[in-house]
């Protein structure tokens, strides 16, 4: 008798590394970002990311214990969450606020789809544009040296200079983790280093964008202007979502082919979405742009998966 047997491809797994190792890994490479964050804007910003951290572990702690479910907060996980929460919020956003958008990031986002590995988008990213919804001034109000003022990208906008120095290193105002462009690039290098990230999505995320604003700038008069270009570059939270938040294991593609398009799709939304044809706030496109590519991730991954070996063939016995 004859058996029809179909070869499929086996299961990927994403990383060596236990996850909790991957999570220290990301906690130390936000540290420099948010050491910086906690330089600009003083102890508010300190008490912000104590009280997202909090939150996110004491939220996944209740919701698993009432649940009945194995508590899982050694993992890190929601530490990871917490923090990068915070880093992309304003110093000056109300506590509760803060607590609110932990809450929606570790139940709703995260547990409720099944916890770790199971959420379809990156939870700190959409708690943020849950509380951009919620409560859009204070979360767009930003506070430096006790001034109230503009992000450099909004001064970008309405068509000011702006100190791309100041930008890079981070004395400018912005959400606590998004200032400065050196201190996430540090970070990125380390997660490089210790092999949590693969290049190749911050690389055409970056990449792309780069490619984008500069065709803008020449078409728009200002020629191959280095300094716009770079602002655009190190404004707006770009650094923090393509190295932190756009590589996310969960949520990002698992083939090579794949990181790439995924890259190139959020670099070109975040252009369109900071476009000076677009009346909405630029600073909210890299948040917008990664939740978007979250969405279509299964997609992507459907038409970049490889073969699996020997697929369509038929093993007699």
């Amino acid at each position: 008798m004859t058996e029809l047997k179909k070869i499929s491809s086996s299961p990927h797994v994403r990383h060596e590394d236990s996850t909790t190792g991957i999570m220290l890994d990301v906690i130390i490479a936000l540290l420099p970002a948010a050491i910086m964050g906690i330089y600009n804007f003083g102890i508010s910003a300190f008490i912000l990311i104590l009280v997202c951290i909090a939150s996110c572990v004491a939220s996944e702690w209740a919701f698993q214990y009432f649940m009945k479910r194995r508590v899982t907060i050694s993992d890190c996980s929601a530490i990871v969450t917490g923090l990068l929460l915070a880093l992309n919020l304003p110093a000056s956003l109300p506590w509760w606020m803060a607590v609110l958008g932990s809450v929606f990031a570790i139940v709703l986002v995260k547990q409720l789809f099944g916890g770790i590995g199971q959420n379809f988008m990156n939870p700190a990213l959409a708690a943020r544009c849950f509380l951009l919804l919620s409560f859009a001034k204070p979360m767009t109000t930003f506070v430096y040296d006790a001034v109230t003022t503009a992000t450099p990208l909004a001064v970008l906008k309405a068509g000011g200079q702006v100190d791309v120095l100041r930008m890079f290193m981070g004395s400018t105002a912005g959400t606590i983790g998004e200032t400065s462009a050196a201190a996430l690039l540090i970070g990125g290098a380390y997660l490089l280093f210790r092999r949590v990230i693969d290049i190749r999505i911050p690389a055409a995320y970056i990449g792309t964008f780069t490619i984008c604003i500069a065709i803008y700038a020449m078409a728009s008069g200002r020629g191959l202007d280095i300094a716009f270009i770079t602002a655009h570059l190190c404004g707006g939270g770009l650094m923090l979502g393509a190295i932190f938040m756009a590589t996310d294991y969960v949520t990002s593609p698992i083939t090579a082919k794949g990181r790439l398009i995924y890259g190139v799709l959020l670099g070109l939304l975040t252009f369109i979405l900071r476009s000076p044809w677009n009346p909405a706030t630029a600073a909210e496109g890299v948040s917008y742009s990664i939740l978007c590519g979250n969405l279509l991730v299964p997609v992507i991954e459907r038409f970049t998966a490889p073969k699996a070996f020997g697929k369509g063939a038929e093993k007699h016995e």
